[in-house]
């Protein structure tokens, strides 16, 4: 099977109720698999096998035609950020060399900029309103109607092209084979805890990996609601307009709805399960989760762009057994999925004895093969077929996989090891924080010093006193910060996750004297 092959599968499963639903518009899986099919015959008619095709949009029904039709045709979908600069976006687009750019209308002015830049596009593409001279999408889909069948692809041909956040330098392609992506695929529906029928609600970026789950609602004929983007007033209204029983949610969003006032009214009755993940869940928010929706399920899952998807998975019923029994393993991320084998391991990459934290090494057909066009990073990817995840983490004795940190985001403090999750878990307890990153700041006698970036809650005071109580009193002396940050935001990905590396840049431009 391959990933072009899912909207005529699920449409050939369909029910009267599975149908996409999008603001106003609403449409039925052979509508989306004719789509997906008439676009693949016109991109066929304009490039070659094998070219990138790349999207600027927000999320709406024409991009899950381009999910599937772009690979349909032999073609490698470059998926772009909508939050990212113009000097960015052109980073990855000349990196990526698409030959078509397609691109909703709001986002003409970026693509009109990028033609300038980025010397391989040959055509844009508009979502929308085109203007003179501007090809819309509607009439390249009419061009596709009745158009031959692309040959059909090989598994092993790239689908998507993702790009990393770029947290860490340059953001690097990650390009996912057929194969991967159905894997991925295969391995959530072999372990996510999945009823007869459900309403899927999807709010995350679909340019962000968490898009492969639609793939998983559409062959299980689920009705699915898609929102433009997050924000919390239209959440409600999609649950209750819609009867929403399931959907994903980062960590960043639960908590602006569990600040939003209309969180006490609104009806979410209809929910049965809430899936979190993107970003590591502090137990404040899960505290405040739990108390608000007592009835609701929640389960959590690990993974990332190089993975298809995710590799690990905490069911329902183990955040019961948790709440039951012991609420220390609510901080668990998973357990290993059916399809896709984990390693815990040291620096000489032995594995690890239960409890020892250590690098995660992940092996299966949904992992990737290698960065697009980067053959240093390849080399430090992967060690005999394992990828090395960037990920410290750690197995208990009944192989529960706990998340320790993100291993480029340990402070090493006068030869200690700091975990920044550990610290943030703390700190994050504490009544005046509303939102929190650990990072290391350098110093010339310790190497790093831990510091604290706070955005607090609303009138809640400034006091570094309180806080370095708070966390004396529940952290090691070497583990506490030393140095308190409060801002009124903490810069994020698109995803939710916090960019420490803009943080760890701003306070090595200030001990370099930088600001």
């Amino acid at each position: 099977m391959l990933v072009s092959d899912i909207p005529a599968v699920a449409a050939h499963r369909a029910t009267a109720a599975s149908r996409l639903h999008f603001e106003e518009r609403s449409v039925s899986y052979a509508e989306l698999r004719d789509r997906c099919a008439r676009l693949a015959g016109a991109l066929s008619e304009l490039f070659e096998r094998g070219e990138r095709i790349a999207l600027l949009s927000q999320n709406r029904i024409e991009y899950l035609e381009c999910y599937y039709g772009v690979p349909a045709a032999g073609m490698l979908l470059t998926l772009l950020n909508t939050r990212l600069s113009i000097r960015e976006l052109a980073y990855i687009l000349n990196d990526a060399e698409p030959a078509l750019l397609i691109v909703e209308a709001q986002f003409l002015g970026h693509a009109e900029q990028l033609s300038a830049l980025v010397p391989s596009l040959r055509r844009i593409v508009v979502i929308g309103e085109a203007q003179a001279g501007q090809l819309a999408y509607e009439t390249l889909l009419e061009g596709g109607r009745g158009a031959p069948a692309p040959a059909r692809p090989h598994e092993d041909d790239p689908a998507w092209l993702l790009y990393t956040s770029g947290t860490t330098g340059h953001p690097k392609g990650v390009p996912l084979t057929h194969r991967n992506l159905i894997a991925g695929l295969l391995n959530t529906m072999c372990a996510f805890e999945q009823r007869e029928l459900e309403v899927a609600l999807f709010m995350f970026p679909a340019f962000h990996i968490a898009g492969y789950v639609l793939g998983n609602y559409l062959l299980r004929g689920y009705p699915i609601v898609l929102m433009r983007g997050f924000e919390a007033g239209a959440y409600f209204d999609a649950v209750e307009r819609h009867g929403v029983t399931t959907h994903a949610i980062a960590p960043t969003m639960l908590a602006m709805l569990l600040d939003d006032p209309r969180v006490a009214t609104a009806d979410v009755s209809s929910l049965w399960q809430m899936g979190y993940g993107s970003s590591a869940m502090p137990p404040e928010t899960m505290r405040r989760a739990f108390e608000r929706w007592p009835a609701l399920g929640f389960s959590t899952a690990f993974g990332m762009t190089e993975l298809s998807g995710n590799v690990a998975y905490y069911s329902r019923a183990d955040h019961v057994h948790a709440l039951e029994h012991d609420h220390a393993l609510l901080s668990a991320c998973g357990r290993e999925m059916p399809l896709a084998s984990i390693r815990i391991v040291d620096s000489d990459r032995r594995d690890l004895p239960v409890g020892e934290a250590g690098e995660i090494l992940v092996k299966g057909d949904q992992v990737f093969t290698g960065y697009w066009r980067n053959e240093q990073a390849n080399r430090e990817a992967f060690t005999d077929g394992w990828f090395h995840t960037g990920d410290v983490g750690r197995f208990d004795e009944q192989r529960r996989l706990f998340l320790v940190d993100r291993k480029k985001d340990m402070i090493i403090s006068g030869g200690e090891n700091v975990y920044s999750r550990e610290v943030e878990d703390v700190l994050c307890t504490h009544p005046s924080v509303a939102e929190v990153a650990v990072v290391g700041a350098p110093d010339a006698k310790w190497g790093e010093t831990v510091v604290g970036v706070i955005r607090l809650r609303e009138g809640a005071p400034a006091d570094e006193a309180a806080l370095d109580a708070w966390c004396r009193e529940r952290l090691a002396g070497y583990k506490r910060p030393r140095r308190y940050l409060f801002v009124e935001e903490l810069p994020k990905t698109a995803s939710g996750k916090v960019q420490k590396a803009r943080l760890r840049q701003g306070l090595k431009a200030g001990a370099d004297g930088g600001g």
